[in-house]
């Protein structure tokens, strides 16, 4: 076995490869930018060596610097994580030339099976069911058109080279393909070094459902069961499970057994994962083979119980598979949210900081979830497995320069219903502070009726939230929770700030019982009667909660038992309330006397500034293109400008009819969030 690895890679991978590395007694190596000197990845691998700047091009994928710093460490063998030059065939040759070992397939796989061209041209001989399309190099934006027309709209326009969403665009008109080419070329470009494009035809209404494979160099080969990818924002997975809720045991094994043929025909030996398209019937079309590690990896180790990076590494050592096909079991359920350093109330752009808290809810293996010390769920006899896979840490920066992924949050259980209600507790429990996020979308996910009933495409997102994202209105039972506990937590600040104030000799009792609590547009009038066990807050429709909690002034993650139901509940203090954020809402919620209430209503409300007529960055970035000049009318929908952030290249396009009277930024331009790009007449 190898005595020591380097981890060509960076973020909550380079973790992951780590923490096997060091299960199986192998030395680690990190390599880092001057962007990443104080990551966890470098303070977790047992050296590391710095390679360059924060472009990923000037740094993680130039050859040559990566070649030197596994010369200079002595590392045997070299895990390349996902992105980067995991499909790199020049580097695995790289390598090979150097008597280091790939933890990852033979060129020859890379070659054929990681250029989406060729292996469609090779699964295709393979008699696989492909998707229609066009195989060839496509030069121009004219020939992107010509093609898009031959093949019918809705199209695909695809990086040969990409993956994880980049350099991957919808088009539905010639327009859309003309601009589409074009940014999908320079995504590719900038993340891949490869700016070849390829166009197929999009299938509406899809399932995406991918086999994960494994295979040495002794001619075995077995499938680890599928991965449900449908729940994806453009074109990128944001939660992922094992198994599918939609696939039938028979086709389970008919994919299985076709994406192992298909690996067989290459030679593959390693991990690697074969994707399809599934149509409502369980038709199964195949879309790629992506020739490394998969992000999604987690979820299929928590149902089959198999560590995919140690039989990766296994493989690379030249050893045989030690597990069959026959002792392959699909266990309980797993779930993957991707907790991505995006603003979902600003159409997820990317967002870059400070991390001023970061507090995941604790890893825990199969059995009930604590939290603060509390049993989360509805019955601590429950089994529940919790996983964080991450790169970050509390004070830690996001940068603009890599992948917006922050972490991989995963729940376990014996059903899916189960796995569903831990991710739920798991989600309300995971502090983020300092950057926007995603969290508040992850939790809607997991309580909107489609997901719940397996019942999703790829469109899910597009269809469920046409209009962007803007937080969740909670249902009646559930407001009537959060007032309740709202109340209580006010009456315990109250005797608090009475009691250090020194004004008051028997605190609780000259704290008031009738309050008014405000959130959502909704009011209840509420009393409270306090116990040493702690409080019965009564409505005034006669209805009552039991609201007991050890929470103090100050905690911002508060954890109460709500008539026998725990519930937890992110914590911050307003004047006269809490911002409160709970299964996808955030609220302001403010607790008054009964007379406070009434003179709020009275009160007028703020208007937001009008910016009707300026066009702002939504998110911190560099300016690739300025579309228009001073002086020309644009129409709706026309280009404006496009900004980079995150190895993703955005439009931004005029949202009425127009006139640009100034122009504030150029191309090459560095802006933050809110900065002014141009003004309209």
């Amino acid at each position: 076995m190898f005595n020591k690895i380097l981890i060509a890679n960076r973020g909550e991978i380079a973790c992951r490869v780590i923490k096997t590395a060091k299960k199986m007694g192998i030395s680690t190596v990190a390599i880092y930018s001057d962007a990443d000197k104080n990551a966890l990845h470098v303070e977790m691998a047992d050296e590391a060596i710095h390679i360059g700047p924060p472009p990923a091009n000037q740094s993680y994928i130039v050859i040559d610097k990566v070649m030197q710093a596994i010369k200079d460490s002595g590392a045997q063998a070299v895990h390349p994580g996902y992105g980067f030059l995991s499909e790199n065939a020049k580097f695995a040759e790289a390598l090979s030339a150097q008597g280091v070992a790939f933890v990852g397939p033979p060129v020859g796989a890379i070659e054929k099976m990681g250029d989406k061209i060729t292996s469609k041209k090779i699964a295709q001989d393979a008699d696989v069911s492909t998707v229609p399309g066009y195989m060839g190099l496509i030069e121009d934006a004219d020939e992107a058109v010509k093609i898009s027309n031959q093949i019918g709209y809705p199209v695909m326009i695809k990086a040969s080279a990409g993956g994880g969403g980049k350099g991957m665009r919808i088009a539905w008109n010639d327009q859309e393909a003309r601009e589409g080419f074009q940014s999908s070329k320079n995504e590719a470009a900038n993340s891949f070094g490869d700016d070849r494009i390829f166009i197929e035809k999009f299938i509406t209404q899809p399932r995406h459902i991918e086999i994960q494979v494994l295979c040495d160099a002794h001619g075995n080969g077995i499938y680890l069961g599928e991965r449900e990818c449908s729940i994806q924002r453009r074109q990128q997975k944001v939660v992922e499970e094992a198994p599918s809720p939609f696939l039938d045991e028979a086709t389970r094994k008919a994919m299985g057994e076709q994406a192992v043929a298909l690996a067989k025909a290459v030679d593959y030996a390693s991990a690697g994962t074969v994707e399809f398209i599934v149509d409502g019937e369980r038709n199964f079309y195949f879309l790629e083979m992506n020739t490394r590690l998969q992000v999604e990896h987690p979820v299929t180790e928590l149902i089959t119980g198999v560590d995919l990076v140690e039989q990766m590494i296994r493989v690379a050592n030249g050893e045989p598979l030690s597990i069959s096909q026959d002792d392959v079991t699909l266990t309980g359920w797993a779930i993957e949210n991707r907790l991505y350093a995006e603003d979902p109330y600003r159409g997820f752009l990317p967002s870059i900081g400070r991390l001023t808290r970061y507090r995941p809810p604790a890893e825990t293996a199969a059995g009930p979830m604590l939290v603060n010390g509390k049993w989360m769920g509805d019955a601590p006899t429950g089994q529940a497995a919790v996983r964080n896979d991450t790169g970050v840490y509390e004070g830690g920066e996001i940068s603009m320069y890599y992948d917006p992924m922050i972490a991989k949050l995963c729940t376990w259980a014996e059903t899916r219903e189960a796995a569903i209600d831990a991710m739920r507790v798991a989600l309300d429990s995971f502090e983020v502070e300092g950057i926007g996020h995603n969290l508040p979308f992850l939790s809607a996910v997991m309580d909107h009726p489609k997901f719940i009933s397996g019942d999703m495409t790829t469109a899910f997102i597009e269809e469920e939230y046409p209009e962007g994202f803007d937080g969740v209105q909670l249902k009646e039972s559930e407001l009537r929770q959060v007032a309740a506990s709202a109340a209580a937590m006010h009456r315990v600040a109250e005797i608090r700030r009475t009691r250090v104030s020194g004004r008051m000799d028997n605190h609780e009792r000259r704290v008031g019982a009738d309050w008014v609590v405000s959130l959502q547009g909704t009011d209840f009038e509420v009393q409270i009667d306090a116990d040493r066990d702690g409080s019965t807050v009564s409505f005034s429709d006669g209805t009552a909660v039991r609201v007991s909690s050890d929470w103090t002034p100050g905690d911002q993650l508060a954890t109460l038992d709500i008539d026998g139901k725990l519930l937890a509940l992110k914590v911050g203090k307003i004047s006269g309330g809490f911002r409160i954020r709970s299964r996808g809402a955030d609220m302001k919620v403010h607790v008054r006397t009964p007379r406070q209430a009434e003179l709020a209503r009275l009160m007028p409300e703020k208007v937001a500034p009008d910016t009707s007529k300026l066009l702002l960055c939504p998110m911190p970035g560099l300016i690739v293109k300025v579309e228009v000049e001073v002086g020309q009318e644009v129409q709706e929908g026309q280009a404006l400008c496009s900004v980079e952030a995150m190895k993703m290249e955005n439009i931004l396009r005029a949202e009425k009819k127009s006139v640009v009277a100034k122009i504030n930024a150029s191309a090459g331009d560095s802006l933050a969030v809110d900065d002014v790009i141009m003004e309209f007449e």
